[in-house]
Formats: structure tokens, sequence, C-alpha cells
């Protein structure tokens, strides 16, 4: 029986469920398996990373961003990618639902363990077998979860993001994918209530850890 959960194809022959459908949560025997899934559906892939549970201080300028962003792009042939939950960059998804565009998510495990919700808007959901958030191993190579959105993307897109989000982008980079940067803030009061319980300084500048990449490039 193959790991991978069985989905049917979408109104234009993708082979991406519906987001009303009861079987768009696709677990994939590993990364390899997920690109190779999303790369059937044709499309170029534009996937969005930043913080996700950190949340970003002003959201509304956030979501001004990611609408501009979309309307440069085609629902035709670009499919839009985050990181499935609704939280921080998770804003991308019904900003996309509402101009048409098919989306996916890629998301660790560790996520469905933890009992995370995913975004409604997210049409098909991708659980990559992983015991890590994503980032990069102590091996020195990427998890899976990285691996994966970084193998299915044609284009990545960074707006703020921590540590994960810098190891999928220096990825990209490394590799030669097209790659954006804007600057955003996480959530100042979130970031500063974090760093308390973890008992931790807190922090004087809120931009993350993708930022402190390009800054030091």
């Amino acid at each position: 029986m193959s790991a991978e959960t069985t989905n049917p194809r979408d109104e234009r022959g993708s082979p991406l469920a519906s987001a009303s459908g009861s079987s768009r949560i696709v677990r994939p025997a590993n990364a390899d398996a997920a690109i190779a899934r999303i790369r059937e559906a044709g499309r170029s892939v534009v996937t969005f990373v930043g913080f996700s549970g950190a949340g970003y201080e002003d959201a509304a300028a956030v979501e001004r961003v990611i609408a501009k962003l979309l309307d440069d792009l085609s629902p035709t042939s670009v499919l839009i990618c985050a990181g499935a939950t609704p939280e921080g960059i998770g804003a991308v998804y019904p900003l996309a639902k509402k101009r048409g565009f098919t989306t996916i998510g890629i998301v660790s495990a560790l996520a469905e363990k933890e009992g995370a919700t995913f975004s409604q808007d997210a049409d098909t959901v991708f659980v990559i077998a992983d015991d890590t958030w994503g980032g990069v191993n102590a091996d020195g190579k990427l998890s899976q979860t990285s691996s994966a959105m970084v193998g299915a993307a044609d284009e990545m897109i960074a707006i703020g993001g921590g540590e994960i989000a810098r190891d999928e982008i220096a990825a990209a980079m490394a590799t030669g994918k097209k790659v954006r940067y804007i600057v955003a803030d996480m959530n100042h009061a979130a970031a500063i209530r974090k760093a308390r319980e973890m008992r931790q300084p807190e922090p004087d500048d809120f931009r993350g850890a993708v930022h402190t990449y390009f800054d030091g490039k």
C-alpha cells in the first residue's frame, strides 16, 4: 500500500484536491515524493515564508504587501505555497483564494501531532514525515520538510522570517532559485513574552533571522 493519500484531480486536471474535499491532506513518503506530486500540476510554484506563530507587528501592512505580490502573478499558471497554517505568513492563503489561485501547504508531521490547525484556504496540505519543524539538521542537511519546501518552489518570497525560513531561503539561493526578501517585524509583544518565558534576553531587533542573513551578505 502506498504511503501517500490518494487525491482526486481538480477541475483543471491538476493532481490537487479541493479545499472542501475530505482528502486534501496528503502524506507523501518523503520530500521527493511531495515534490513530484506538486510538479505533476504543471505550474510554477511561488512559496511564501516568514513568521508564523510569532505573527507580525503590522499584520495589515504585510497583507497589503502580499496582495500586491499576488496581483503580479497569474492564477492560471502559478500555485501558491506556504506552511499550511493560518498564522502569520499564512495570511497569504485567503488572499490567494480570493484571486483564484490554487493553494498548497507543506508542513512537518509534528504539526498534526501537536494538533495544529491548517488553513481552510489551503487546497492541499502535504504533511511531511519529519521529526523536526524544519530547517537544517545537525548533519548540515535540510530537514525533509524544508527540503520539500525548497525543492517544490520555483520562487521563494520571504516576508520577515525566523531560523527555519532563513535556512530555506539560503538553500534556495544556493541552488539558483529566484528569491525575494521583504523586511517585516515579528510581533513585538509576542517576541518579548517568549523571551521571558524562556528566560532569555528580551530582543531589541524584531526583523528576524532572515534579515540577519541578508544583512550579512
